[in-house]
């Protein structure tokens, strides 16, 4: 059940702004919505000044906490129910040195990114195990361009135009889909789907080579 009030009969349905202005009434982290919301399979809308600056620095302040507290390194605005093109990135990636190096893993600040496309740079392909804060408790390794271009706008109206590779691009890759209405099991290795405590305890290598073999899952060449 989405936790954004649905209209009552007979009354007229909020503004957007006034949906998130009713989110927002509460401190602390906004629920995020799990895997089963429509939400976060009808895509969304070009953010077009819906929220009015005030209301959208509120907003992207509220995103940045609930990534925060969940943690999670992306949080996109459908998973807290909100159908407009508006995403917040931040990963001080804590990881071993050898991790950091297998997965192209460096510290990325924090982003905001709004009417956000990609299109990958190259045939280049990277396959990690990836997991998702609407799919909470499961990864799953993802094959995914290892070099993506990135275009859009920051909060401020601001053109973006960056070029993301390693995992920052992986990073921007699965929040951008989501604004899309895609979630990463939807291009994952099936095989390959495991609980976070599997993962831990068995998959912890800085590539998923073992897993690929012992699963029985294929990596890209």
């Amino acid at each position: 059940m989405s936790h954004l009030p649905e209209p009552q009969p007979g009354s007229a349905p909020l503004s957007l702004a006034e949906r998130v202005e009713e989110l927002l009434a509460t401190e602390g982290p906004l629920p995020i919505v799990a895997a089963g919301d429509p939400v976060l399979r009808r895509g969304t809308r070009p953010y077009d000044g819906e929220l009015g600056p005030a209301l959208l620095a509120r907003f992207v302040a509220a995103l940045r906490v609930t990534m925060r507290a969940a943690p999670g390194v992306g949080l996109a605005a459908p998973q807290v129910g909100v159908p407009l093109r508006i995403a917040v990135i931040e990963d001080p990636a804590p990881v071993p040195p050898e991790v950091a190096l297998a997965r192209g893993r460096v510290p990325q600040p924090f982003r905001v990114l709004v009417n956000p496309v990609y299109e990958p740079l190259g045939p280049g392909r990277a396959a990690f195990f990836e997991g998702c804060l609407s799919v909470p408790g499961w990864q799953a390794v993802v094959a995914r361009p290892a070099e993506v271009r990135l275009t859009g706008l920051d909060e401020q109206g601001n053109t973006l135009d960056e070029v993301f590779r390693g995992w920052p691009a992986r990073i921007v890759q699965h929040e951008t889909d989501h604004l899309d209405g895609t979630l990463y099991l939807d291009r994952a290795e099936p095989r390959s789907l495991a609980s976070n405590e599997a993962v831990a305890e068995r998959w912890a290598q800085p590539t998923p080579l073992m897993a690929a073999r012992e699963l029985g899952f294929a990596l890209p060449e």
